[in-house]
Order: C-alpha cells, then structure tokens, then sequence
C-alpha cells in the first residue's frame, strides 16, 4: 500500500512506535504494559494525524483461520477505537508477528506492512520499517525468516491444533531476547548494523529520516549531514516513542 501525509493540519502529530512485546515475560507484567500503552494511545489521540506500530507489537502472534492468540484485547478494542474515529494506523509486521494475516485488517481497519516503505510526510522523506533482516551478518535469523515467510511452513504450522501450536510458540517466547536482556543493551558504534543499513540507502536515495524498531535502543544518530537514523526503542524498559511534528522527529518517553 501507498502512505504519504502532503500537509499536516495545524498542531497535528505522527506517532511511531515498536517492539510492546506483549505476553512477556508474563501474564501480569504483560497486562501492566498492555494498559499503559493504551493510557499512551488515550493521550496521543487526541493530536495524531497517524499512528504508525512498526513490529513486534506481541511477542508472538499467529492467526488461524478461526482463532487468534487470546488476550491483549484492551490494545485492539483502543486501537479499533481510534480507527474509528478516522485516525489511520498502520502495522508493520516484526520478527515476532509476522505471522499477521487479515484480522487487523478485516475487524480493525489498519492495514498490515511487511517491508520498509519510503514515504513522504509534510514534506519530508521517511524510510520506515520493523528493521529485523536488514543490514549486514545475521545470515541465520535471514534464513530462518524466509522459512517463516514461506507459505508452506505457514500453512504446516496452521495444521498444529492452536492448543498446542500458541502453547509451543508462547514457550519459545519466553526465551527471546527482551524476556531476558534488562537495560543492558549495548550501543555498538559503528557496529551497528541498522546504522550501516540506512549509510547504504541514503547512498542511493535520500531520505531525512530513517525510522525502525527491533534493535530494543532509543537511538538518534546522524546519517551524513541532513538525514537522521531513529530506533524507537521498545517497551519493555523504556517506553520510548517517536514523534513527527511536521517540523522536527523526537525521542519521547512515557511514564519512564
């Protein structure tokens, strides 16, 4: 699909976001998070132009014809409030979900996004995206993420009974990486391989902003002299968010 804003409206906002992880690391710190991101969704409403989920929103999510994980059912009844009002929302799938299929689109109105898009909002140029599979190395989880991709694979795992195929996957979940790595994500410098990614992008096509979730680390950093490379953080630890002002992009924090 196509997403571009020509003009905010006076005093309007876009929001981005990543990387809730809902159902970690469990069922009550979950529904603590699950709330405090709907009290964020109640206070952003009411100035957002958009509102932009970029991946790994649930730490696992896979859609049977008839069945969705349950659970996290106050986020979807706030976000199909939103949708309703008029305010579009965009989901960009993650490493974790990318098993979405045509529920949020269907119940919730928000279309679903499996790769970046380039796009331009106000006059500015946004490159978009989760971030997972992007950038050099990381060979094993790029192939593991085209075994996952694979329609067949998908359609083997549907054939699972849900008791048992959310039961295996929720404890797979409980061994990733943000159920078992604090505040100590280190910021790798020049090593960091999103940051290389949008070096080799703005190469080729320039964009004042580069925008991703998956590397679980707030970070603004320089790509030459007019773009910026943004990682929204997640939720887990820092409740970091982006907003667009029309203007300017900031790194916010709610309820930190």
């Amino acid at each position: 699909m196509t997403f571009r804003i020509d003009q905010l409206a006076p005093g309007k906002k876009v929001y981005f976001a990543s990387d809730f992880h809902l159902g970690v690391p469990n069922a009550e710190a979950s529904r603590a998070r699950e709330m405090k991101i709907v009290r964020w969704l109640d206070e952003v409403k009411h100035d957002a132009a958009a509102i932009l989920l970029l991946g790994d929103i649930f730490d696992f999510w896979f859609e049977y014809r008839h069945t969705i994980p349950k659970g996290f059912i106050r986020l979807q009844g706030k976000l199909a409030e939103i949708t309703d009002s008029g305010i579009p929302v965009l989901f960009f799938t993650g490493n974790h979900d990318m098993w979405m299929f045509d529920y949020f689109p269907q119940e919730l109105n928000i279309p679903i996004l499996r790769e970046p898009i380039s796009t331009t909002i106000n006059g500015h140029t946004f490159y978009i995206g989760h971030g997972d599979g992007l950038g050099p190395g990381d060979h094993t989880y790029k192939f593991i993420k085209k075994v996952f991709a694979n329609k067949a694979c998908q359609w083997a795992f549907a054939r699972i009974h849900p008791n048992l195929g959310i039961g295996i996957a929720n404890m797979w979940s409980r061994k990733s990486r943000i159920s078992n790595v604090k505040k100590d994500e280190k910021f790798l410098g020049e090593e960091e391989w999103l940051l290389q990614y949008c070096r080799e992008v703005e190469a080729t096509q320039h964009h004042d902003y580069y925008i991703f979730g998956h590397r679980h680390l707030p970070l603004d950093l320089p790509i030459g002299d007019s773009s910026r490379y943004v990682n929204l953080g997640e939720w887990v630890n820092f409740c970091s968010y982006g907003v667009y002002d029309g203007q300017n992009l900031t790194l916010e924090h709610f309820e930190a």
